[in-house]
This record gives C-alpha cells, structure tokens and sequence, in this order.
C-alpha cells in the first residue's frame, strides 16, 4: 500500500545537521486535542517496537495561533462530533462527552503544560504527553486548568515544583512558539503529520506524510529514507508489552501484535483471571492496566 495523493507525500527543504545515535528521526507534528493523533498511538507503538534501534521520535506541537482559542464558528458539539466519530473509527476510545460537560475554552494551556513537562527531559514529557491524552480522551477532564495539569504531571512522575515553575516560564514559552516556527516551516496544515529524516545524509530531504495511514505506509517510507535493508525486531511478549506501558487500549494489543479483537479479550481475560491485569472499561472499548504477577 503507498500514499498517492500529493498531501500525504512531499518533499520539503532540507534539515540542518542534527546530532543523532540513530540515522533516522521522525518528526511527529500533533495537535494535543486532536483526537486523530491520539488514533496514531497503535501504529507509533508498532513501529517503535520492531525498528527503535533505527530510528528517534520528536513530538512538535502544530496548533496554529488562531486556533489557540476556539473560533465562535467552531461549536464545541463539532469537536464532539468529530471525537465520537474517530472514536467508533479508530478503536481509540475519545469521549466527547467533555465538550458538553467541560469544554476546553483555552487549547493554549494544554500545549504550554507539554513543553514545560519537556524541560524535565525528553522522556518525561513523552510521559506527561501520554497522560494528558489518557486524562482529556477518557476521563472527560479539561485539559486546560492547572489542577488539571498538575495531577497530570503527578502521574507521569515528574518533579511538580519545577513543573508548576516552568508553566509560568519564559522557556515554556519560547519551546512552544519553536515548534509552531518548525510547523510554519516545514508547512504542517494538519495533524497528525510525521515527517521522516535520514541525518546520514543532512542534505537530503525530508519526506513529510499528512494524516493517518495503515502500519505499512510508515514500516515502508522508513525502510525507503533508511536507505539499506533493515528487517524488524522480534515483539517482546504481550507481558512485557503491558509491564513497559502499564496502561494500553485492546486497539493498541491488536495493532501491535496483528490479533482480531476476539483474540485480544481472549488472552487478556486469561490474564486478569491470574490477576496480572484489570479491565478498565472506556466509552469505546476497553483498556487494560498492568497490575504484575503476584508471588507464588
């Protein structure tokens, strides 16, 4: 399968040299509120899991300014709408629900509250990332308030002194105004977008792929940019899986390990019967959190 249409495959102006152990790097350009990008997890998953030695991610926050706060025109019930029907779609759960009950007036907050996580390392705000996703798409909270946030960062295990300090930075701030620079540059108009970079060659350029396409779109344009011949790695087993994750979506286990829905419930069943997980129930679906195997 590859993409044909000219805004899923262009060509844009070359990176400038980027120290990296790893000769790819994909830039993946999300909006935090974008229920889409929230559907991408699986296949991020996947692709992570078989070729994590090849290449690095970098999350880049592509809101545009006049989008920071919803436009009149913008009716919370079309955010809904579009949540609910991605949902049904993807297989990742979205509530929408929230627009009803507590509509985030201010996206701005939530992107500012990434970047701030960011300054505690890259990983923390994978992290704190993640776990935004988890609090606004299933429990209905809004993202956009700093209790909110502070409870977000609490799960991720961040420091939240230096947490609730960086909301309120100038370098929060600016890391966020660079990644809308980087989106206005590399002319992201939509998210989720990836954007793939071979550092072995910083004159080449990048390849840029708009909106979301099956597994094997993103395994072949890395193959493509990667340049040699590059099999995947083995999948760990589905408990080290939910060990390493420890709170995954049914859709997350079925993508990453090619299992029909039926096959996944059966296995994770078995699983919570030996009491290693518990089944968290979502509007869509069902997620699943790791609780470990109990001492024999």
């Amino acid at each position: 399968m590859r993409v044909i249409c000219h805004s899923a495959e262009n060509n844009i102006g070359s990176k400038q040299s980027v120290k990296c152990k790893r000769p790819v790097e994909i830039y993946v350009f999300i909006d935090p509120l974008c229920a889409e990008a929230w559907a991408l997890e699986p296949i991020l998953k996947k692709l992570y899991l078989h070729y994590n030695d090849v290449f690095t991610i970098r999350h880049v926050i592509t809101s545009k300014l006049q989008r920071l706060n919803l436009a009149k025109g913008n009716k919370p019930s079309n955010i809904a709408a579009v949540w609910e029907h991605t949902a049904s779609r993807s297989g990742m759960s979205c509530d929408g629900d929230l627009w009803f009950e507590d509509p985030i007036a201010t996206p701005y907050a939530a992107s500012i509250g990434i970047k701030a996580a960011e300054l505690q390392g890259k990983h923390a705000g994978v992290r704190f990332l993640r776990k935004m996703q988890e609090t606004m798409f299933l429990k209905k909270q809004n993202v956009s308030k700093e209790e909110v946030l502070i409870k977000i960062a609490e799960k991720a295990g961040l420091d939240i002194h230096e947490f609730q300090k960086d909301l309120h930075s100038e370098g929060a701030v600016k890391a966020f105004q660079c990644d809308l620079k980087i989106s206005g540059e590399m002319e992201i108009d939509r998210s989720p977008s990836l954007v793939f970079f071979n550092n072995e060659n910083i004159d080449s350029e990048g390849l840029k792929v708009t909106g979301q396409y099956e597994y094997e779109v993103y395994e072949q344009i890395l193959k493509d940019i990667f340049q040699r011949d590059i099999q995947p790695k083995p999948l760990p087993k589905i408990e080290q899986f939910l060990s390493h994750y420890s709170f995954v979506a049914a859709k997350e286990i079925e993508v990453v390990y090619n299992m029909t829905c039926k096959e996944v419930e059966t296995m994770m069943r078995k699983l919570a019967l030996k009491g290693e997980v518990k089944c968290v129930p979502v509007k869509y679906g069902t997620f699943w959190r790791y609780i470990g195997k109990k001492n024999t």
